[in-house]
């Protein structure tokens, strides 16, 4: 199929069923800025599943490679968010040149904390999982110009941090980013020590211990917020 036929029918039938509301709604939640259709959610959930049934065994992997680019070229939300669930539905598909093609998308095209956590939650770990890269592979995402990019590190490490026994190494791998200037950056870092201190208390206190006279306090604001008042105490800031 022609894929800029496919686009655009993609974009008209969103257009058809914008709703400016909607949109005025999410704004709320996306300091960095929204950009979307507004399309009401259980109208998208049964469209993109309509669209993914229709064409998954008509187009290659490449073409919904090459697809998702475009889509979240764009800037707006859904196209982006269709995007990501049309890999997310053929996963065992995916290869390590997607990985990097990825990767790509987060350099160029991905804005906000919404697309960076629905990668991070339920598909860059499949990577990890199942082999496909490994962790050095992520390892040059951490210094990455885009914040989103570097965002993307600690928040794929909680679901892989969940199912292993050895945190160490992902805390090891955040250890550079304590100092990352940027708060979206500041907010990963802290959900996922704040996850990883649920199972594994010692290890994330030793290291809470270790940034808490250097490192931005957001991160300690997050990676604290389940611990009583006086465990938090002993992550206050010197004077």
């Amino acid at each position: 199929m022609n894929l800029d036929k496919l686009i655009k029918e993609i974009r008209e039938y969103f257009k058809i069923n914008a709703d400016e509301t909607i949109v005025k709604k999410y704004s709320r939640y996306f300091k960095e800025g929204y950009q979307g259709y507004g399309i009401e959610h259980n109208i998208f959930m049964t469209k993109k599943d309509e669209w993914f049934a229709l064409y998954k065994d008509k187009l290659t992997m490449d073409y919904f490679l090459n697809l998702g680019g475009m889509l979240l070229s764009s800037g707006m939300y859904e196209e982006g968010a269709l995007a990501i669930h049309f890999l997310l539905k053929q996963k065992e598909k995916l290869n390590k040149d997607a990985f990097k093609i990825i990767g790509d998308w987060f350099e160029k095209y991905i804005t906000n904390w919404g697309h960076t956590d629905y990668f991070c939650s339920e598909l860059l770990p499949y990577f990890f999982e199942k082999n496909i890269v490994k962790l050095e592979d992520i390892k040059p995402w951490r210094f990455s110009q885009s914040q989103w990019k570097r965002r993307s590190v600690p928040v794929t490490f909680i679901k892989l941090m969940k199912k292993d026994k050895s945190p160490d190494k992902y805390i090891n791998l955040i250890d550079p980013m304590m100092m990352d200037k940027d708060r979206p950056v500041h907010q990963g870092l802290g959900w996922f020590l704040r996850e990883t201190w649920k199972k594994y208390p010692e290890i994330v206190e030793s290291f809470l211990l270790k940034w808490k006279d250097s490192a931005p306090r957001l991160i300690f604001q997050y990676a604290t917020e389940k611990m009583t008042k006086a465990e938090k105490e002993m992550y206050r800031k010197g004077k």
